[in-house]
């Protein structure tokens, strides 16, 4: 409906008790009674019906459709009551007709008598319901009060016309008149015409007109916050305008065209490929067109900024020669020969190259991994490697690291982007040559936001990093100057791919005396330093040096004894603090005064066994922390022949057991056991220390020797100590980390170790010192063994 009236509906005279009419069918709405409206009509079957209307005194049924889909309604698809009408006015337009239509009263369809060309039916005319009560009175009453009240919400009627008729109109009508202005769905309206009792339509208009209160005061309300949130917004732009003004005149803030043009000279002062620079000022000028106001030229001033501190076209200026590095490293760190020999040979490469003019950039050719056991300096000799070099330094941390994002940066697009650490790292170290140390590359993670290792792989492959490319940045970045080294304590958590593109250096632990040297050198002055001590408050002789490292550390590496020497100067120095500065006397620390400081001795000279015993052996482990002793222990008990593993012993090692008991069983007679004694005998093969897990096939040779020792009752050698993988033959085959064990059966006092033949190659890796005072027996089968192990 176009446009609503409400006028008083006049009193119609009765006709018949049927009423024989033409029918107009309306796609959607209902015309009430006691309104009027303009209704538009296009339909064939419409305009005959408004035609016929002439010779019925201009009156018409108004029946609504069930479906407004319908173009061709029949009897069925319309509803049985609507509204008697007169029409006042016609006026056509273009094939169609605009009708001024007033509602007479309400009518039901009785029975249609045609349906083409004009559909017509008979009505019957039905008379409002009225009770005239205080409740009817208190309906009325309400319901014009919250009509008034809706008005002043901004409900969109006729505001004049309605006051006129809020007076002086029944019940009925003013209910008609009301419900013909509610925004509801057709269905509904049509209910509200079929209900002839005043009072059940007053209480459905009220329920009706109460939701769209409801519905008015919310739109009220978003209106209201909206319009405070814009004049917000708007005050704060005025003002940031306003103060930046102010800000530009005190020359405290730059204009955008004095920043732009700034980022324009510095890329004028750099030497980039022609596409970074297309891309560089391309940015530039998508910041020059954006107004101060915009967010995204924040995010392009930041990018900008990385990119301008990245340094292009900065390298290393010093040159350092062979001698210069090679002392440089030896003052820094002890021992590590085959590391500080690696990296003399790289920088003589490097050399070479430069003076036959043959690679003039000097591009790394691998990237060094060091591996070994935690406090051995794997981490430290990075920096001393860029001072022998003459190079910056930088370090990236990447234990616990699970984001891919956290190595080759975030996309643009996302909120708070940043570079990763790559970029970082070369960023800090103000050289595009940097030494750059990647440490504990074995613990990065991997969850649902990538592999952070893979994003490795590009970086650290010589053949592709000199066009590394960044999410941030999203161009390449040259990385084939920086010399990457990574460390980590053990290679079995890195994947193959990345371990493939390293060259592995592995670190041993320390011999007593090489920690001697290190303690003396570089701990026990750093220490004095942390403490706020001078090398005039305190000295410590070598006998308690010595002391220290034998009772109270047991370690692959120098942490625990730098942390040792710390607690005993930080008892130096409250003595110190105590005492009147004049009066403080030179101390030398010696083994009873560290035993005050530092408490009972925690470790024992040797872990050796003061006696021979029956069925003990000592063997030697490997672990990723360097190094250790490993005792094995066989008891015999009655039984049927079954052997117990206990210990915590992982699934290699339990096989080992199971291939020496078979070995024993296949040698009886070799060995002088009884064969009846053997099967009614239960072997028990313990490993102490039960809460530590154990694996590896190298105890071989140690459990067979234990289990012969206690079936013929011969007591194994104390300070006989032993490694090999045995076969269900007796042959004895080579295992791994000989170095490592070498020096924890050193550390522990043994004085023979029995190694596999194929191992005597690997006693070249074993310090001199180790082989000084070890004596290595290299063997080829169990026999052996036995006749060198047992008494």
């Amino acid at each position: 409906m176009n446009e609503t009236k409400i006028t008083k509906t006049p009193v119609l005279k009765p006709i018949n008790n049927q009423m024989l009419l033409p029918v107009v069918p309306i796609r959607e709405g209902v015309l009430f009674p006691s309104t009027e409206s303009v209704l538009t009509f296009g339909r064939k079957i419409s305009l005959n019906a408004i035609e016929a209307a002439k010779n019925t005194k201009n009156l018409v049924i108004l029946l609504t459709q069930k479906s407004p889909q319908v173009d061709l309604p029949q009897s069925k698809d319309l509803y049985r009551i609507g509204t008697l009408a007169t029409i006042e006015r016609t006026l056509d337009s273009e094939g169609r007709i605009n009708a001024l239509v007033k509602g007479m009263g309400r009518v039901e369809i009785s029975e249609f008598i045609s349906t083409r060309p004009v559909l017509k039916a008979k009505a019957v005319k039905l008379v409002d319901s009225i009770k005239q009560d205080n409740e009817m009175k208190a309906l009325t009453s309400h319901l014009q009060s919250i009509f008034r009240k809706s008005i002043h919400m901004g409900k969109p009627v006729e505001f004049i016309n309605f006051m006129k008729l809020m007076s002086g109109v029944t019940e009925g009508e003013l209910a008609d008149q009301i419900a013909s202005t509610l925004s509801i769905d057709t269905n509904k309206k049509q209910q509200i015409l079929e209900t002839t009792d005043v009072k059940k339509r007053i209480k459905k208009i009220i329920e009706h007109l109460t939701r769209e209160m409801k519905v008015l005061e919310i739109e009220k309300d978003v209106v209201y916050k909206t319009q405070k949130k814009f004049d917000k917004s708007m005050r704060e732009g005025v003002l940031r305008e306003r103060l930046r003004t102010i800000q530009k005149e005190l020359g405290e803030l730059e204009d955008e065209e004095e920043v732009a043009q700034s980022y324009e000279e510095k890329l004028k002062k750099i030497t980039l490929s022609k596409d970074i620079k297309k891309k560089i000022s391309k940015e530039i000028k998508r910041l020059r067109s954006m107004s101060p106001n915009n967010p995204e030229s924040g995010y392009i001033r930041s990018w900008l900024d990385t990119v301008f501190d990245i340094p292009w076209n900065t390298d290393s200026k010093v040159k350092t020669t062979l001698k210069r590095a090679e002392k440089t490293l030896n003052k820094s760190h002890h021992g590590l020969k085959e590391v500080k020999d690696r990296i003399l040979e790289y920088l003589a490469v490097l050399q070479l190259k430069q003076k036959n003019g043959k690679d003039k950039t000097a591009h790394v050719p691998t990237i060094l991994c060091f591996v070994g056991p935690p406090g051995v300096g794997k981490t430290s000799i990075g920096r001393s490697i860029a001072d022998a070099l003459g190079r910056k330094f930088t370090k990236a941390s990447l234990g616990g690291v699970r984001d891919e994002a956290e190595i080759r940066g975030h996309r643009r697009t996302y909120v708070g982007a940043l570079p990763g650490k790559i970029v970082n790292g070369v960023i800090q170290s103000k050289s595009m040559d940097p030494v750059f140390m990647l440490d504990e590359v074995d613990k990065i993670g991997k969850d649902f936001r990538g592999d952070p290792s893979a994003a490795l792989l590009e970086a650290l492959d010589p053949e592709q990093n000199k066009e590394f490319e960044d999410h941030y940045l999203d161009m390449p970045l040259d990385l084939s100057k920086v010399i990457f080294i990574t460390t980590a304590n053990t290679l079995d958590t890195i994947p193959h791919a990345l371990r493939d593109r390293l060259e592995i250096i592995r670190y041993s632990g320390y011999t007593e005396d090489e920690k001697f040297n290190i303690a003396k050198k570089h701990l026990w002055n750093k220490q004095l330093e942390a403490n706020g001590l001078e090398k005039k408050d305190t000295k410590i002789n070598d006998s308690a040096l010595h002391y220290i490292i034998k009772r109270y550390t047991r370690e692959a590496g120098v942490r625990e004894l730098e942390r040792t020497i710390g607690k005993t100067l930080r008892k130096v120095a409250r003595k110190i603090a105590e005492k009147e500065l004049d009066s403080i006397e030179k101390t030398t620390l010696n083994i009873k005064q560290l035993k005050d400081h530092l408490g009972p001795e925690i470790y024992d000279v040797t872990l050796t066994e003061s006696e021979n015993r029956v069925g003990l052996a000592t063997g030697l482990a490997w672990t990723s922390v360097g190094g250790d002793m490993l005792f094995i222990e066989v008891a015999l008990t009655p039984g049927k022949g079954k052997v117990i593993l206990t210990g915590k012993l992982g699934e290699v090692m339990k096989e080992s057991a199971q291939a020496a008991l078979t070995y024993v069983k296949a040698n009886l007679n070799k060995f002088n056991i009884d064969k009846k004694v053997f099967e009614t005998t239960d072997v028990h093969v313990h490993v102490p220390e039960g809460g530590i897990p154990k694996e590896g096939p190298s105890a071989g040779i140690t459990i067979a020797t234990a289990m012969i020792s206690a079936f013929t009752n011969r007591p194994i050698k104390k300070d006989v100590a032993m490694t090999g993988e045995i076969t269900l033959r007796g042959r004895v085959l080579p295992i791994g980390g000989l170095k490592e064990k070498s020096i924890a059966a050193h550390r522990a006092g043994s004085k023979t170790v029995i190694i596999p033949q194929k191992n005597e190659r690997n006693l070249a890796d074993v310090p001199d010192v180790v082989k000084k005072d070890i004596t290595f027996i290299p063997v080829s089968s169990v026999d052996e063994v036995i006749k060198l192990a047992l008494c």
